[in-house]
């Protein structure tokens, strides 16, 4: 019974990654998906610190996510520094353990420095355990950050705040997922 469904849940990865993969879009088709992601993303208070002061973002304006014990997920998206886009790039993710459903979400990741950017642009940015996601919603709270740092709604001045020079948002487009966790996500860039 328990292999049965391991073949049943290879075989629905299986053809996620390729409904998600098989989507071509133009390169022009990727960037206005990833800037309507980018202005939904901005009308919260909580990234417009990081609008303002990042020296660069990746926007994935869908990524799907699903799993039965093992789980994936998978999206495309643009790469821009100082607001510019200048790449396309795709999030890929595998994790085993408590994972049941599934979700689709858009996500944000803020690059603080050069440096940060840089790191990503090369295909080394791998979020680890100790990485969390903002989730935002329309009613989200005033607190927003990566692993226990914040930035706060409440003054449009506030600092934004970094860890290993990333900070990560997501905003669920649908679905119920018990497992939410950002581990093992890793990031590439991609052509057009």
């Amino acid at each position: 019974m328990l292999r049965r469904s391991y073949v049943w849940l290879s075989m629905a990865l299986v053809a996620l990654t390729a409904l998600v993969g098989c989507a071509t879009h133009s390169q022009q088709d990727q960037i206005s998906q990833a800037n309507l992601a980018r202005d939904q993303f901005y009308q919260y208070p909580q990234t417009q610190p990081f609008f303002d002061n990042a020296y660069g973002y990746a926007v994935f304006p869908s990524v799907g996510k699903g799993g039965f014990w093992v789980g994936g997920a998978y999206g495309k998206g643009v790469v821009y520094r100082q607001g510019q886009p200048v790449s396309a790039a795709e999030l890929k993710q595998v994790s085993v353990g408590l994972t049941f459903g599934g979700q689709a979400f858009s996500e944000i990741v803020f690059f603080e420095d050069q440096a940060a950017y840089d790191r990503f642009m090369k295909g080394q940015v791998e979020l680890g355990a100790q990485a969390s996601a903002t989730a935002l919603t329309e009613g989200a709270s005033a607190q927003a950050g990566t692993a226990g740092t914040s930035a706060s709604a409440s003054n449009r001045q506030s600092k934004a705040y970094y860890v290993n020079g990333l900070t990560v948002f997501t905003h669920a487009k649908g679905g119920l997922m018990v497992e939410a966790a950002l581990a093992g996500q890793q990031f590439s860039p991609a052509s057009w």
